[in-house]
């Protein structure tokens, strides 16, 4: 056929499917608008007024800014304190992947009962509300003079959906490896989705997990850990396990320093300080000799199930403002709130504490990102 002809034909193609690809593109930006962000920031024509990179992080909702580094006007990016350019590549930041519970928010009971209304799942429902929310996980991008690492903290059943969203807005790519808290699935359902970072970006990623946290796998992950079980041809995930113990240890040029909590009667879970950010996503009690390990606590990201009261796995938020005040960091975030926590509601009675007891405390939310000192 003519190439005139064909070139022809392709044109009223377009022009026929151009009324569908529209309502099609604005869907696409209604479930996911991180995602269309990014691509419309991605492929649009640079300017020398713009940076490629900036474009990508959508402005922040943070109600505080955090000493030592302040949110860029334009788009919302982290920088650093200096304004020189080596100064802003080195600030380690730190990515909030989810801050929900095991069963996420909104909950899909709460969208069909047929008479209640539940207002937390119904905002959650709207793309873009604070109060959507999945697995606890954090992802921490560390900068240092050789390079930039991200480690994120825990793969739970939603990690496929938190990347989905998340690395493409924070031009994110690479996991130089996953510090495992336990071994429910909330923390480790999603290592199976990890399959597509070994698959075609990575040969494999490091897991560092606890050894009764391994022992739960051998089980629910066999075939990640044995992988001679796996039928030939098959593209599993390429796993380096590392056992840890409750003493400090490295990933990459990252000193970790574990934090022994109680998560239940008699079930152990691992919080982790790394520098002066402290993290404890699921906890019902803390043992006396883990508070030396939180003195001079910078940033504190602490469990807060409920506005009441604790449950027997979780704290409450009366519980977790106790423990802020024993603990003392300069700031705190909340993490694994469950839908009876409404995010504008719930910060505004914090923001008064700053006022009358001098907390300084806020609620986090998914895809909040913060400059850390690591």
């Amino acid at each position: 056929m003519p190439r005139a002809a064909t070139g022809a034909i392709t044109a009223a193609f377009l022009r026929a499917q151009a009324p569908h690809m529209a309502p099609l593109a604005s869907r696409i930006a209604r479930a996911f608008p991180g995602l269309a962000t990014a691509a419309a920031t991605r492929f649009a024509p640079s300017s020398s007024a713009s940076s490629p990179r900036l474009g990508l992080v959508p402005r922040l909702r943070s109600a505080r800014s955090f000493s030592g580094a302040r949110a860029s006007p334009v788009s919302g990016a982290v920088s650093g304190s200096s304004t020189s350019e080596e100064g802003q590549q080195l600030q380690s930041e730190l990515i909030f992947l989810g801050t929900g519970t095991s069963e996420g928010i909104p909950r899909v009971s709460c969208l069909t009962h047929p008479t209640k209304i539940c207002p937390v799942c119904t905002k959650a429902a709207e793309p873009g509300n604070p109060n959507r929310r999945r697995n606890t996980s954090i992802l921490l991008r560390h900068a240092t003079p050789s390079g930039t690492t991200n480690i994120v903290v825990d793969a739970g059943k939603f990690f496929y959906h938190s990347a989905l969203q998340w690395f493409p807005t924070f031009g994110l790519r690479t996991i130089d490896g996953v510090i495992i808290t336990h071994s429910h699935a909330d923390a480790i359902g999603g290592l199976d989705c990890l399959r597509d970072w070994t698959n075609n970006v990575q040969s494999s990623i490091p897991i560092y997990v606890a050894e009764r946290d391994y022992e739960v796998m051998k089980m629910t992950h066999y075939y990640l850990i044995d992988t001679s079980v796996v039928i030939p041809g098959a593209a599993v995930s390429a796993l380096q396990f590392n056992i840890i113990k409750e003493e400090p240890f490295m990933v990459h040029n990252l000193e970790v320093i574990p934090l022994p909590v109680w998560h239940g009667q008699g079930y152990r879970s691992l919080g982790f300080r790394f520098g002066d950010v402290c993290y404890i996503s699921d906890v019902s009690d803390i043992p006396e000799e883990t508070y030396k390990l939180l003195e001079n606590c910078e940033l504190l990201i602490m469990d807060a199930l409920r506005p009441d009261r604790s449950s027997s796995t979780h704290f409450g938020l009366p519980r977790a403002l106790e423990e802020v005040r024993k603990i003392k960091p300069k700031k705190t975030l909340f993490t694994g709130m469950m839908h009876l926590m409404d995010h504008e509601k719930v910060n505004s009675d914090l923001a008064r504490l700053i006022g009358t007891d001098g907390l300084d405390i806020q609620l986090s939310y998914d895809g909040l990102r913060i400059p850390v000192r690591l």
